[in-house]
């Protein structure tokens, strides 16, 4: 096994998760088999209970793992499924350690961080990195360890002393340390300064892990001098030095890694036999981010939710809506829209900002409601959604998004003024939504129906059935403590809003579709979790498809893109949902 830990130096958030997947997808590409594993050095024990606002959005795993959104890239990089031990928090560790001491496996002994949670970080990331992640069932070879947070803070040391004792336990040539590192450029001088990236590399040095790699982070590409005197300062051959500058699209940082001889040093530094160039993996990616910037036509998505002001809070849900955009070749054009700022309320309270966001909606060719938690905004959503069926503009609910789409069915069709979900108003005459028999609200961490369940189509005539291939059932992963409450399914069936997928028991209604709408669509599970570039989400897919005019058209060929929006593709093979063989993607029924 050999493994590869990226460190981040100077400031968080710099780009880790991304280089890290692309090392990952660099080192697959050659034929490898890639398992990663990310740190979050924090003392929760997941990332269940955090606000978007803290880390960005929550990503779930099959198994229900609640996990930081980095296991996001790496899966839909790598094609891979992880599990909940693929991270690993400080909560975590210490529980583990703090369980085998009240069971007395210390018994006599002062339970240290070290040796005892430094061994065990170690043992934990030895166990892990052989666990299968590819639908093939084979041990991975290589595991890619991303340690979140930056090198010197208080919370990551029992980490970095953890990987200084592994370099040894493994030996020198099954370990190799990236250290990502901030080269900035102040627009006084222009010029790219080298001092920052230096004190972390002493820093880390100091730590006793000494960097294979360092990846530079920059603005614009790094001029040689620079390179030379990181090189002398850093202890580092220029070789070993990498420019990772900024790229209109994040599909180019494998090429850019490769195109520096990454995979070269790999071969040499950790003793693997790589054979020659990354193959027909990389001409796929090159592909996609060609065709990323040759893109002509654009889609607009109004993504209507409350924490609009941060990206990364949505991270999911955007990559799954540039996969379908890149499917159908259009540019997407994603207007966030607070909605708070479209309830009645915010025309007294600032009309400007009111009038503002529902220009955006009004003018966006569909419409999204993402999941969320909590009241704030949710009337404002209802609002929205309230307008997309009016217009028959397209439109798609997920979770919560599929919760308020039901609501306001209820309350504007059905005539029940009140109508609303316990979780809002708990005292409402008609709840529509309810909590679930099995949620405990006593405790939040953990509690939710988490993780893949099987959605069975209830109709052979759904618009969303054949986005996925007319398959008789899907598995998707679901994050939600409420749900449609099923004793008042009949009186919107009698109105025309079909709930077209049920859970096996055909209790949980999974999926809404509504008659005489170009694409009204609501899904109670989470499909952005499972979208992949090469192969978009249905849902969402479906989405760009009837917002960009064409959902008819791709319905009537029998669910097959024209040529020119497909992906060429040596095989023979001609739209991104077929199966592609360097992949093995599965088959979307299948996961």
């Amino acid at each position: 096994m050999k493994y590869i830990l990226v460190t981040g130096g100077v400031i968080s958030g710099i780009g880790k998760g991304i280089i890290a997947s692309s090392v990952g997808t660099i080192l697959k590409s050659c034929g490898l088999h890639v398992t990663a594993i990310k740190i979050d050095p924090y003392i929760n024990i997941d990332a269940g209970t955090f606000s978007p606002y803290e880390h960005g959005e929550v990503f779930v795993l099959d198994d229900g793992g609640e996990v930081d959104l980095d296991l996001g890239n790496y899966e839909r990089f790598l094609d891979i499924r992880l599990t909940r031990d693929n991270n690993l928090t400080t909560g975590k560790i210490y529980q583990s350690v703090i369980n085998k001491e009240r069971k007395g496996d210390y018994l006599g002994k002062t339970v240290q961080v070290v040796p005892h949670i430094t061994d065990a970080i170690q043992e934990w990331v030895m166990k892990q990195a052989r666990v299968p992640v590819d639908d093939d069932e084979v041990e991975p070879q290589v595991c890619v360890i991303e340690l979140g947070g930056t090198v010197g803070d208080i919370e990551s040391m029992p980490f970095i002393e953890a990987f200084r004792q592994f370099q040894f336990k493994v030996k020198r040539e099954n370990f190799c340390n990236i250290h990502v590192s901030l080269i900035p450029q102040p627009s006084a001088t222009g010029e790219q300064k080298t001092k920052p990236t230096q004190n972390s590399v002493r820093e880390l040095r100091g730590l006793g892990l000494s960097p294979d790699l360092i990846m530079c982070r920059c603005a614009n590409a790094l001029e040689n001098a620079v390179k030379e005197k990181i090189s002398m300062f850093c202890h580092v051959e220029p070789e070993q030095v990498i420019c990772v500058h900024d790229v209109s699209s994040i599909y180019k940082v494998p090429l850019l890694l490769e195109d520096q001889g990454v995979v070269g040093y790999f071969s040499r530094r950790l003793d693997m036999h790589i054979e020659g160039r990354p193959r027909k993996m990389l001409a796929k990616w090159k592909e996609m981010s060609n065709r990323s910037d040759r893109l002509l036509e654009h889609c607009s998505i109004a993504l209507v939710g409350k924490y609009t002001k941060f990206s990364d809070s949505y991270a999911s849900v955007i990559k799954a809506l540039e996969h379908s955009a890149l499917a159908i070749s259009h540019k997407l054009d994603v207007k966030y829209v607070d909605s708070a700022d479209l309830e009645p309320g915010m025309l007294q309270e600032d009309p400007v900002r009111y009038h503002e966001a529902w220009q955006k909606l009004c003018s966006a060719d569909g419409i999204l409601v993402p999941g969320g938690f909590g009241v704030r905004g949710t009337e404002g959503k209802i609002c929205a959604i309230n307008w997309a069926r009016k217009q028959k503009k397209p439109f798609l609910g997920v979770c919560l998004g599929m919760q308020l789409a039901v609501c306001e069915f209820a309350r504007n069709i059905l005539g029940w003024e009140d109508a609303n979900s316990t979780e809002f108003d708990p005292e409402s005459k008609h709840p529509v939504v309810i909590d679930m028999p099995e949620h405990n609200p006593g405790q939040m961490g953990g509690t939710m129906r988490l993780g893949k369940r099987r959605t069975i189509f209830q109709t052979n005539n759904s618009v969303l059935r054949k986005l996925y291939g007319d398959v008789e059932y899907v598995d998707e992963r679901h994050r939600h403590r409420f749900e449609v409450n099923p004793e008042l399914i009949g009186h919107f069936e009698e109105k025309g809003l079909h709930f077209v997928g049920q859970d096996v028991e055909g209790e949980r209604m999974e999926v809404i579709e509504l008659d005489d709408h170009p694409y009204f669509v609501g899904v109670q599970y989470h499909p952005e979790f499972t979208s992949r570039p090469i192969k978009p989400s249905p849902p969402y897919f479906g989405l760009l498809l009837a917002s960009a005019g064409k959902l008819q058209g791709y319905l009537q060929k029998g669910c097959r893109l024209s040529p020119r929006d497909t992906y060429s593709d040596r095989s023979g093979s001609s739209t991104p949902d077929s199966e592609i063989s360097e992949f093995k993607m599965p088959s979307i029924s299948q996961g």
